[in-house]
């Protein structure tokens, strides 16, 4: 763009064919990446305007305050400040995973993530027309915006935040004492599964519910004392420890990680139960030959999300290989789509991107499928349950945790990257973010919980002659 004051000021050179402005000319190119905010910000506001009809968002940046949807009794009220005009483009070209980045990262500020996550989901249709006009938007400047903005320090904090492994220090800080990092069952002991909105929350209420989904899981897998147990995802050794302990159990349980296998040893042999527990690092498809037929049951609590849809014939055949022909029992329990929402292909959202890399969430259709094509009919359903009602307090009890106890000098000894506070800040956000992202998600019912139980063909749940 040429200054108005001096654009017929050029000179032109004695050479043919060239010119130079002459001393008083100011040419004033305008920045990419202005242009490319600015853009993005009428674009994601104008397609926001149509997007909310539920509710009422108040959006705050530099350039003013906007309003969207209605504001009536007991509808959802969010207010959401634009700190870095990096928050547009992100929208634009990542739209839910690129709101999580900007919150990660500090670019936006909100008074209450749950109420942002409830107003994106009861405005769901709408946020699927943002997010395809968004896409067809963004599909002529995609190369644009990267040669303009690379490898920016913002993405490389992010890139970062990914890789990050996650300690056994940081799970101690707000998992409950057992180490049990799955949902939790609440009873009327409690207050129940809003109990802590409502009464609030007392010491020992997360250590309480937990436990009663160890003892549930057991119970349901009918073991006695003597029995032997096969457990993929041994977490920290909770249920391995309470098979044991309580029910006098056998276990072999496996887990890829050496952090995990570590720890629980520890724990386990703490508890005095090393000759009965043996913690394996291992991969499930790699069970040895003398685990067939060698079990009375098999348990698997929330690992089913990191085994992919293609492979969730495999699982089934390796879990009826290792199983007993008769009396026999398999309890897996897993976060879950509902059916209407599977799919084989899921694409990359803030889970997969930044808490599980490649997790597929499975449908318990496709588990139960699975399970009879994987053991050649030779497992029997015999339950299936929903426990999604009681995931968002767990999710509330662990946020609430990780605020009291996660500390910059607890997390810095497993992560040296984050002695800088804006590294650990980010850190920080992304937990509170999957807090707020899963526990909406569970109350909405766009993601379930389920819990199946298969027997063998014509063992008798109970004695009934």
């Amino acid at each position: 763009m040429l200054n108005t004051a001096t654009s017929s000021a050029l000179t032109f050179s004695s050479t043919p064919n060239f010119y130079r402005p002459s001393s008083s000319l100011s040419i004033v190119l305008p920045n990419p990446r202005t242009i490319l905010s600015t853009y993005a910000r009428s674009s994601v506001l104008a397609v926001m305007e149509k997007a909310i009809t539920r509710g009422h968002l108040t959006v705050a940046d530099s350039e003013g305050v906007h309003h969207f949807g209605t504001r009536s009794k007991g509808s959802n009220d969010v207010y959401l400040k634009v700190v870095n005009s990096d928050f547009w483009m992100r929208i634009l070209l990542s739209q839910d995973l690129g709101f999580s980045e900007a919150y990660m990262m500090g670019d936006v500020e909100v008074d209450s993530l749950k109420a942002v996550m409830d107003l994106w989901l009861d405005n769901e249709s709408g946020m699927d027309n943002l997010s395809s006009a968004i896409s067809r938007i963004t599909s002529a400047i995609s190369g644009v915006s990267n040669a303009f903005l690379g490898q920016t320090r913002s993405k490389a904090r992010l890139n970062a935040i990914a890789s990050y492994d996650q300690s056994n220090e940081l799970f101690k800080a707000f998992l409950s004492q057992e180490m049990m990092y799955s949902c939790a069952l609440w009873s009327e002991a409690e207050g129940g599964v809003r109990g802590d909105l409502v009464s609030g929350p007392t010491p020992g209420d997360l250590e309480a519910a937990q436990l009663r989904k160890i003892r549930y899981v057991l119970t349901a897998a009918k073991v006695k004392p003597g029995d032997r147990i096969l457990e993929f995802g041994s977490g920290w050794g909770g249920m391995a420890i309470e098979a044991a302990r309580t029910f006098g159990c056998q276990v072999d349980t496996l887990t890829l990680s050496k952090e995990q296998k570590a720890l629980a040893e520890e724990r386990v042999k703490a508890a005095g139960l090393q000759d009965v527990i043996r913690v394996h690092l291992m991969d499930y498809r790699e069970i040895p030959p003398s685990f067939e037929k060698a079990f009375d049951a098999f348990i698997s609590i929330e690992m089913l999300e990191h085994v992919g849809s293609k492979h969730y014939h495999d699982y089934f055949r390796l879990v009826d290989f290792a199983l007993k022909s008769r009396n026999a029992t398999v309890v897996v329990t897993s976060s879950t789509f509902p059916e209407s929402r599977y799919s084989g292909y899921q694409p990359e959202d803030f889970m997969r991107r930044y808490m599980w890399p490649n997790s597929c969430l499975p449908s318990a259709t496709a588990l139960i499928t699975a399970a009879n094509t994987g053991s050649e009919a030779r497992f029997t359903l015999e339950g299936v349950e929903n426990h999604a009602a009681h995931y968002p307090r767990t999710l509330r009890e662990w946020g609430r945790r990780l605020d009291a106890n996660v500390r910059q000098d607890l997390i810095v000894k497993d992560y040296p990257s984050l002695k800088d506070k804006a590294e650990f800040d980010a850190f920080r956000r992304k937990w509170q973010y999957l807090f707020a992202y899963a526990g909406a998600g569970f109350a909405k019912g766009y993601i379930t919980c389920h819990m199946l139980t298969f027997t063998r063909p014509n063992d008798c749940p109970v004695s009934c002659d």
